[in-house]
């Protein structure tokens, strides 16, 4: 089968390792030189991911017969939608109308809301400045501000995190509005929820569900979780499925809401097949939805789609024909840690064109798995652009090895202006969420 990969990040290289696992001739389209990619690819095209006649016309070029999505912008720009009716290529991925479960956070609040659906918390969409002022005032209590689009997963800002009090909640709300970030003149003003983040993926047709294991990402910059909002520095990932603070039966929830969500979109006529996740808290009341994205996570990808033991393709063919519940996806009992090397500054302004110096099979030794991200390959050497450059995971038998596998496989990378978060997994950051859930949980 020819297979297209839209994308060049981290995500894109585990989607890559285990699409090739596959009888595969696979190509891809990104914006990005990915070496760990492009070195799989029988042809490798540099372009804009959101530019979707490009990538019809290169999806024609090569006779794609199916597409695998990275990213949630071309998703947001209808590339299924296209690739299936100009290209003849079966893609799984959601088209454009189920893609809004990501791109628009009204659109997933009001579907939650409209359904009457678990897992879902206030909200309230606001236009008016002066509005936004005066409601985020007569509420009262923390809220978390969002862009209503797009942000890059650093538009969220929350009292008592992000912001200090009320007042400065309204200010920001007030800048996304007039400044339209996410590309949208609106904002939402939700609840603010207390306990512990967690990742949920699953494969979906639409009607069935096939979960994975559960992830916890970090979304700050520096250790300690503090500093800027990211993209995520790095995940981790239990032999159980489950996370150091989780019960089983609040997974099993995580599932129930998720196969919810799907349920009322198919009501309402926006099916959604492909990889879906929920970004989950996970309060005293239960796991309650922070936010729905139409594609993996990243770094979570790397986490989960390394332990899977079922065939990858098997389970998009699965996707894309409606016949997943004929499927299975079956994960190896064991544990991850991803920690990922970032160009210095990156969550506020990244140092772009520094190499990055690393021996691959240094950390392929320490039990660790290297994916590339969004670096360029320019004569041999390897170079950071804006966002994450090198996705670090350790995998083994629990958790504290993995930890320690990623670890020593960090000490095979050096440059001068790269910088990377080395508590993620470690026993006393774990120890921290099991009592800070301890303490969620008796109403602390």
């Amino acid at each position: 089968m020819k297979v297209l990969l839209v994308g060049g990040g981290a995500r894109e290289h585990a989607i890559a390792k285990a699409a090739v696992n596959d009888d595969i001739e696979l190509y891809c389209f990104a914006g990005n030189n990915n070496p760990g990619i492009s070195r799989m690819c029988k042809k490798y095209k540099l372009g804009k991911v959101t530019d979707i006649e490009s990538v019809v016309a290169f999806a024609k070029e090569v006779g794609a017969e199916m597409a695998l999505i990275g990213p949630e912008a071309p998703l947001g720009e209808g590339v299924a939608d296209a690739l299936e009716g100009k290209a003849c290529c079966k893609t799984a991925g959601p088209y454009q109308n189920a893609a809004q479960i990501e791109i628009s956070k009204i659109f997933m609040r009001d579907l939650m809301d409209k359904h009457k659906l678990k897992g879902r918390i206030d909200y309230r969409t606001i236009s008016d400045p002066a509005e936004a002022r005066s409601f985020i005032k007569e509420y009262g209590r923390p809220v978390a501000i969002k862009p209503v689009g797009l942000a890059g997963g650093k538009g969220v800002k929350i009292i008592g995190d992000q912001l200090k009090d009320l007042g400065a909640a309204a200010d920001y709300a007030v800048e996304v509005i007039e400044k339209g970030i996410g590309g949208s003149a609106s904002v939402v003003v939700e609840e603010c929820l207390f306990g512990e983040e967690f990742t949920l993926q699953a494969f979906t047709d639409g009607l069935h569900v096939l979960p994975m294991p559960a992830v916890q990402d970090h979304k700050r910059a520096y250790e300690g979780d503090v500093g800027p909002n990211t993209g995520g520095m790095g995940s981790y990932s239990m032999e159980d499925h489950l996370l150091p603070f989780m019960h089983r039966e609040e997974y099993d929830q995580g599932v129930d809401i998720l196969k919810g969500i799907l349920g009322a979109m198919d009501k309402d006529g926006c099916p959604y097949r492909g990889p879906i996740y929920g970004q989950f808290m996970l309060t005293a009341q239960g796991p309650k939805v922070v936010e729905i994205n139409a594609r993996f996570g990243d770094p979570e990808a790397m986490n989960v789609l390394p332990l899977l033991e079922s065939s990858y393709m098997d389970i998009c063919e699965g996707v894309v024909d409606g016949n997943l519940s004929k499927r299975k996806a079956v994960f190896s009992n064991k544990a991850t840690v991803c920690k990922y090397i970032v160009p210095e500054g990156y969550g506020v302004k990244s140092k772009v064109g520094v190499e990055v110096q690393f021996d691959e099979k240094a950390i392929l030794s320490e039990g660790a798995e290297l994916f590339y991200a969004s670096v360029n390959e320019e004569g041999g050497k390897v170079y950071t652009t804006s966002s994450r450059s090198l996705g670090i995971v350790g995998i083994a038998s629990n958790l504290e090895e993995a930890e320690r596998s990623a670890e020593k496989a960090l000490g095979h990378v050096k440059g001068e202006g790269i910088f990377m978060r080395h508590d993620i997994g470690k026993p006393e950051a774990i120890r921290k969420k099991i009592e800070n859930m301890k303490k969620v949980r008796r109403g602390g």
